[in-house]
């Protein structure tokens, strides 16, 4: 399997950007108990650069969910594939994801999440794609806005491929 990326992001920028909102979110939540709420499988490396780079302490959990599929365009249905694994019942919880694009999965998730009671509730994003926004939900803390091109690398794949590409790629062209 081959694909023709072209760099958006070097490992360099991404890491720089990553240790500026890890700064922000220390001080966010200096005296709080913060609980980051990975969104598998896309932001697991963001979530490890993140966390090794926060100047606090915080617990980790994990929620897979799918709108994609094996498509590049999102389906608009949304499905748990995996949820967490304790309670978020008064935490301060901050959910990391890697890019927001149409935010239909997203809206979904933190309208879940909200049910749950958690003290805070709060969105942490690598990347973001305002201009494919349908669902109103906008990050508090964003790395990038990036324009409206499928990307991969850093986590980010294509039908379970590229993800480990160290920096963020714009996919040009995919060869099965």
């Amino acid at each position: 399997m081959t694909g023709r990326t072209r760099v958006l992001l070097s490992k360099e920028e991404i890491q720089e950007k990553v240790k500026e909102l890890a700064a922000i979110v220390s001080r966010d939540y200096r005296d709080k108990d913060l609980l980051l709420v990975c969104v598998l499988k896309g932001a697991v490396v963001f979530l490890c650069d993140l966390l090794r780079s926060l100047e606090i302490g915080a617990e980790i959990d994990f929620m897979a969910v799918s709108s994609y599929g094996n498509a590049s365009i999102s389906s608009g249905v949304v499905r748990i594939l995996k949820d967490l694994d304790r309670s978020i019942d008064q935490k301060d919880v901050l959910i990391v994801e890697d890019i927001i694009d149409t935010g239909l999965t997203l809206s979904y998730l933190r309208e879940n999440l909200l049910s749950r009671n958690p003290l805070s509730l709060r969105i942490i994003t690598l990347l973001d794609k305002p201009e494919r926004r349908i669902a109103k939900i906008e990050p508090d803390y964003c790395g990038f806005c990036i324009p409206d091109e499928f990307v991969v690398g850093y986590g980010l794949d294509y039908q379970e491929k590229f993800r480990h590409l160290p920096d963020l790629c714009v996919l040009l062209e995919f060869e099965p």
